[in-house]
């Protein structure tokens, strides 16, 4: 174990909003070990305070699905792929046929486009600070878009996502990670938190055989099945469950923190 990936929500993150203090012993205990720590995620990078708040991370993290690698430490950007704005658009029109009830939204490295009711009764606090409008109004040329989401309110993200996979894959990788929206995440094509985590872990020399990896939702598959060893959360989604091949226990039991303890001691790594 010689790199430690952890996907953010719902792998270490609850929906309160807090990382518990068992994790964060066990992630400190594996930085004092000389292990690495990355965490790849979902999130932008503007959503990272907990991270920097709770467990005091200063290093790299993959961000917007692999799209984003942001340095916490000096609060900059590293490198990232994006989306062309004829894509989007491309994009956006593919849905549009086969979805005419989806809205969208864009997420720059500067800022967040969203189009009227893709926010549903206004209930997001992290988005409220965004007037909604339509896209082809507020997204121009200089804008980077590093993740395009889509969101119908009928049926499921899985539904959802069989359907617009195929019609868009030539132009953007899409996957999904809200548990109980039917939103997707699309990015720049062959993108994923593998992908990244791979190119991060190459530049350390480390190879796949010596990281240990956490995920719970489709978005996590790539990265779980590219890790030497990859865990879903019990708690997770069954395609990464299936993905996978092992569990960590449940979210609401410490889950992440259960394997990392086990695997410090088998290092002779004393856990205060």
């Amino acid at each position: 174990m010689r790199l430690v990936a952890s996907d953010i929500d719902g792998t270490i993150l609850g929906h309160d909003g807090k990382i518990s203090d068992r994790t964060i012993r066990a992630f400190r205990a594996c930085r004092a070990a000389g292990v690495e720590l990355v965490f790849v995620t979902g999130r932008p990078p503007r959503w990272l305070h907990p991270l920097e708040d709770q467990l005091g991370h200063t290093g790299r993290v993959i961000c917007s699905n692999g799209a984003v690698v942001w340095d916490l430490e000096g609060d900059r950007l590293v490198s990232a792929r994006t989306l062309e704005l004829k894509a989007v658009f491309e994009v956006r029109r593919i849905i549009k046929e086969l979805r005419p009830s989806a809205l969208f939204a864009a997420e720059t490295l500067t800022s967040f486009h969203l189009e009227p009711g893709f926010i549903e009764n206004d209930s997001s606090e992290l988005l409220a600070q965004f007037t909604p409008a339509p896209l082809h109004t507020t997204l121009s040329a200089d804008d980077a878009v590093v993740k395009f989401l889509a969101v119908v309110r009928e049926g499921t993200a899985d539904e959802f996502l069989a359907e617009v996979a195929p019609a868009v894959g030539h132009l953007a990788s899409v996957t999904h990670s809200a548990p109980t929206v039917a939103m997707l995440e699309i990015a720049f094509p062959g993108i994923n938190k593998a992908v990244t985590l791979a190119e991060y872990a190459a530049s350390l020399g480390i190879e796949a055989a010596d990281v240990v990896a956490f995920g719970d939702m489709p978005n996590d598959i790539e990265m779980l099945k590219w890790a030497g060893d990859g865990y879903a959360m019990a708690s997770g989604h069954p395609a990464a469950i299936r993905a996978a091949g092992q569990q960590a226990p449940h979210f609401d039991d410490d889950g992440v923190a259960q394997i990392l303890e086990a695997k410090l001691q088998k290092l002779g790594v004393a856990l205060s």
